[in-house]
């Protein structure tokens, strides 16, 4: 039987970082499980191999959700990272904190050392690299323009104190290449003589003493193993698999556990619940010119002059992604600070990663940046391998709603500027017909989809829907922490690469201070 000092169930955007530090010192034992493989597939790397991984069978869960009851009872489409690196080997590479009072609105619910002067030394400490985008688009800076016309301003850094303003994004790039959490934290940790990464295993079950949790069984192929865990087992599994690992373990809503025949540990009915999600509405236009990457990916000429930028230069569309530009601000008139946040993309397609249209289009990404909406992931059986059952419970908030209709109002707005105007043959969806409040309600319930930001499920806090405490521990057991991103409380305001870093980088520093006071 292996043992280590600490087991971390999850080699993805947390579990690489948390890897790391907790052996950087050579005091203890590490040893990560990731369900997936290495991280050896090119198109990880290349930044815009985003669309070659969105649906890959080995690299991606492709999760779905339940039907969901305000989207036309559609399944939405969940990608997430698997493999050493997780989503932050898969995403969109799109580097933002935040605003500052998302973290000090979870300070306020009681969690200590959370608020935004606590956690921006995290961010500042991360070793992922980023990137200014330094090649301009002309239609990107026509849409900056146009973000002008209507009052908002342009900024180079939505991360330097106000996020509000439209502009390109900072990117997760060094080089022309992605910067991973595998890249930046694990190649250096694995170096280490106390650390040691097993791939293709499949955590299945916390194994408890008691109360206490004492390891892990994990399958490896047809194999299954376990480890024992001296000081504690962390999960890093992110917002779908920790709560679905902690409740097939025992640790959950004990009348749901109890369903399916699994001895409850700890009934913990906050398991899986909170569910948060950022949904995506994409207004999609036809260009009046031929200078989108739909363009250039539908040339042979043309796709093989990108590929050679990229080969001699590492510049061009393939160390970019897909993403270039951005926009926060606010779509609803109580709304203090921005509410809402903008994708531009030059390329359009009928779903995100999907093969492009063959004319000149480009996107207009539109998403509420603090949902009031909350779903639900459980176990839908006793087998650790099935996935578990998602219901984000889209559109279900009021606010939810109006946000949406004004989020695309905003975006007909935009494009209607004296900047933007000349660029627009027509809008392709939602399209001309759809004018009233309902009508674009409707839009956004069959063509919604998510932003991939699932959070929350393992919420940070001291009341009874809280699972862990302000020091990550898991409440009422010993031995036993969640690090990621199914700990926010509330969602953050933008993406969630930066932020779970942090959250990982704070955490280990909370383990690790722990271990020297035990």
């Amino acid at each position: 039987m292996k043992q280590a000092d600490y087991v971390i169930v999850g080699g993805g955007t947390a579990g690489c970082v948390l890897a790391n530090r907790l052996s950087a010192d050579g005091r203890h034992r590490v040893l990560l499980l990731e369900a997936g493989p290495r991280d050896r597939y090119l198109w990880i790397h290349i930044p815009i191999g985003y669309g070659k991984t969105m649906f890959h069978p080995v690299y991606n869960w492709r999760f779905e959700t339940e039907p969901e009851p305000n989207m036309k009872s559609r399944r939405v489409y969940w990608p997430r990272g698997r493999g050493l690196g997780g989503s932050s080997s898969i995403n969109g590479l799109i580097y933002v904190r935040g605003q500052p009072e998302d973290y000090d609105a979870w300070a306020a619910l009681g969690n200590r050392g959370w608020a935004w002067r606590d956690v921006l030394p995290y961010f500042e400490r991360s070793l992922l690299s980023t990137s200014d985008i330094r090649e301009r688009h002309e239609l990107m800076d026509a849409i900056i323009r146009a973000g002008n016309e209507l009052g908002i301003p342009a900024t180079t850094d939505f991360n330097g104190g106000r996020q509000e303003g439209v502009g390109y994004y900072q990117l997760f790039t060094k080089g022309g290449w992605r910067s991973s959490s595998a890249t930046a934290y694990l190649r250096e940790a694995e170096r280490r003589p106390n650390v040691e990464v097993q791939c293709n295993a499949q955590a299945t079950r916390i194994v408890f003493d008691g109360s206490r949790a004492v390891g892990v069984r994990y399958r490896q192929g047809e194999a299954e193993h376990e480890v024992r865990a001296a000081r504690e087992v962390i999960l890093a599994a992110g917002a779908l698999q920790s709560p679905q690992l902690l409740q097939l373990s025992g640790v959950g809503p004990g009348g749901l556990l109890q369903s399916f025949g699994i001895p409850v540990v700890r009934d913990l009915p906050g398991v899986g619940e909170n569910l948060q999600d950022h949904l995506q509405l994409r207004l999609m236009f036809k260009c009046s010119k031929p200078i989108t990457t739909n363009d250039d990916l539908a040339s042979w000429w043309r796709s093989a002059a990108m590929g050679l930028k990229w080969i001699l230069l590492r510049r061009g569309p393939l160390a970019i992604g897909i993403n270039q530009g951005g926009l926060f601000t606010r779509a609803l008139p109580e709304s203090k600070t921005p509410d809402v946040q903008f994708h531009f993309a030059t390329l359009s397609a009928e779903m995100a990663g999907a093969k492009p249209h063959k004319w000149s289009g480009f996107t207009m990404s539109v998403c509420q940046l603090r949902p009031e909406s909350r779903g639900t992931v459980r176990i839908g059986s006793a087998d650790p391998l099935a996935a578990p059952l998602m219901q984000a419970n889209y559109l279900e908030a009021e606010q939810d709603r109006r946000c949406a209709v004004a989020g695309v109002r905003l975006a007909r707005s935009l494009a209607a500027t004296q900047a933007l105007r000349p660029y627009i043959l027509e809008e392709y969806r939602p399209g001309a017909k759809a004018q009233t409040d309902e009508e674009l309600l409707e839009f956004a319930r069959r063509y919604g989809a998510t932003i991939f930001h699932p959070s929350g499920t393992c919420a940070m806090g001291s009341d009874r829907a809280a699972v862990v405490d302000d020091r990550l521990r898991v409440q009422g057991v010993g031995g036993l922490r969640v690090i990621d991103c199914s700990i926010m409380p509330r969602l953050v305001s933008g993406n969630t690469a930066a932020p779970v870093v942090m959250i990982a980088e704070k955490g280990a520093d909370l383990v690790l201070e722990d271990a020297r006071t035990a």
